[in-house]
């Protein structure tokens, strides 16, 4: 931009906020840390976990583990100190979840965030909306942040525990479970709170055998990351879309739209998915969903002699997965992971295609090295993949 064609020039309020936006870090991570916690806790105090509780998941730890090595045959702890679920507040659990996700942020950050040695095409005619390009080039990452914090705030007022996403976490001994999520799913289901603590403990512990494997963490990992670091910036793309926001002739519902749009990160964050990421999905997709398919499968095998209403917690479940909000499913659309029944389907159909084919011996072989992780290709048809790996 030329001398003197920044319209807030001499104005030394807006001249410190776009030296600040042009100084940040990737993400600003303590404002996302703040408004998430206010959010999860809804501005008040939270009650400590009651020590009753710890114990009785103790307990439910060590029955969880037996019988989920025992049907997977996997590694259940890869830490030297004993696995351990713990249930914890909504607090905790989302200042944790921010930490996990942190990589994967900043990579999305860092690739929406215009470097100051790029060469960056500004609209010709009006130095304002020069400017303000720049400006909303620069605020990207900090919405980001933002917008994060929001999010996790949120998903902690409903979680379960740490693989409500099957995003790998960081390595550690303990599982934490959301103690008051759990109770109050419980009331609102009639259910026996006991029984959907052994189902949510069985689940959780499925899911960390398998994202714990060092190969299929790295190959997840891989791909999260290439995927989140592949976004392009279009800081104009929630005006253009705002602006198509007229009476819809077919007589839709203004609002509705407006509210879809605000649950599309890639409207809200002026992000624009790319080629690449066309690429990535499809390899992201087929590995989610064998291993979304496969915790359901080892879900039915254990949980049917095991949890006592376990038929009915599991469709509370899937109606609960199905029911989402938008709002709820706005990370996972962020980072490629916008899962529907049809994912969960196609995932326990491979896998009982397995089954079916090669029995228990055949289904060992699924996680036994990064090279026989499924294409997507082999996804629909697991006699492909029985093929591939020269299975009998």
């Amino acid at each position: 931009m030329s001398p003197g064609s920044n319209p807030f020039e001499g104005m030394p309020f807006f001249g410190d906020l776009l030296k600040m936006l042009g100084t940040q870090g990737p993400v600003q991570w303590d404002g996302a840390r703040q408004l998430a916690l206010s959010i999860a806790t809804g501005g008040e105090g939270e009650a400590n976990v009651d020590p009753a509780e710890r114990i009785y998941f103790e307990q439910l730890t060590r029955v969880a583990e037996l019988h989920v090595a025992r049907a997977t045959g996997l590694e259940t702890n890869r830490n030297v100190r004993p696995l351990l679920i713990r249930p914890v507040t909504r607090s905790e659990w989302a200042l944790t979840t921010l930490d996990a996700y942190r990589p994967l942020i900043e990579a999305m950050a860092t690739a929406l965030q215009r470097s100051p040695s790029e060469e960056v095409e500004l609209p010709e005619g009006d130095p304002t909306e020069a400017w303000l390009t720049q400006v909303m080039g620069l605020l990207s990452p900090m919405l980001l942040g933002m917008t994060t914090g929001s999010l996790v705030g949120h998903l902690a007022t409903r979680s379960f525990g740490l693989y409500d996403l099957p995003i790998p976490r960081p390595s550690s001994n303990e599982l934490l479970v959301v103690s008051r999520n759990l109770a109050e799913f419980a009331t609102d289901w009639s259910m026996e709170p006991d029984d959907l603590r052994l189902w949510v403990c069985l689940h959780q512990l499925t899911h960390h055998v398998v994202l714990t494997a060092p190969h299929v963490r790295a190959r997840l990992e891989e791909l999260l990351l290439d995927y989140a670091g592949a976004f392009e910036s279009d800081p104009d793309a929630l005006a253009s879309k705002l602006g198509d926001l007229e009476v819809d002739p077919s007589g839709g519902d203004p609002m509705a739209r407006f509210q879809e749009l605000m649950g599309d990160p890639e409207v809200v964050l002026g992000a624009v998915r790319t080629p690449r990421q066309d690429e990535i999905l499809p390899w992201l997709e087929a590995l989610v969903t064998v291993v979304v398919g496969y915790v359901d499968h080892i879900m039915d095998e254990v949980g049917h002699g095991l949890v006592g209403g376990y038929d009915r917690i599991t469709e509370a479940m899937r109606r609960r997965r199905v029911e989402a909000a938008a709002s709820d499913r706005f990370v996972e659309r962020l980072l490629g992971l916008d899962l529907t029944q049809d994912h969960f389907d196609r995932g326990r159909a491979f896998v009982d295609g397995v089954v079916e084919r090669a029995g228990a011996a055949g289904l060992e072989r699924l996680w036994s090295s990064a090279e026989v992780l499924p294409t997507p290709n082999e996804v629909s048809a697991p006699g492909l993949w029985l093929a591939r790996i020269e299975f009998g």
